[in-house]
């Protein structure tokens, strides 16, 4: 199993219990293709470097996994749909 980090910024106007259905929803898709979540990193609201789909800050969540080396392509796949995401990244961390 590798290791990864994924980065997703949500919506700003998102209300607390919204917030918490789709980092949630994210999270479930990383343990649905066989990832374990290693370490969740909540930035909080943060401002974005430009503006993106007409919103100039967002809610950032940093999830370091560990999973199959197919599992970052169906995760994207799955991310890429959802409305309330703004921006998403997955990388491989080296051990």
């Amino acid at each position: 199993m590798n290791k990864y980090e994924l980065a997703v910024i949500l919506q700003p106007d998102l209300d607390e219990e919204n917030l918490k259905t789709e980092f949630e929803k994210v999270t479930a898709l990383v343990a649905r293709f066989g990832g374990v979540v290693d370490k969740v990193d909540d930035w909080g609201k943060r401002r974005l470097a430009y503006e993106i789909k007409k919103f100039n800050e967002g809610f950032y969540y940093f999830i370091t996994f560990s999973a199959e080396p197919t599992a970052p392509r169906e995760i994207e796949d799955r991310i890429r749909i959802m409305e309330n995401v703004i921006r998403y990244l997955i990388i491989r961390t080296d051990d």
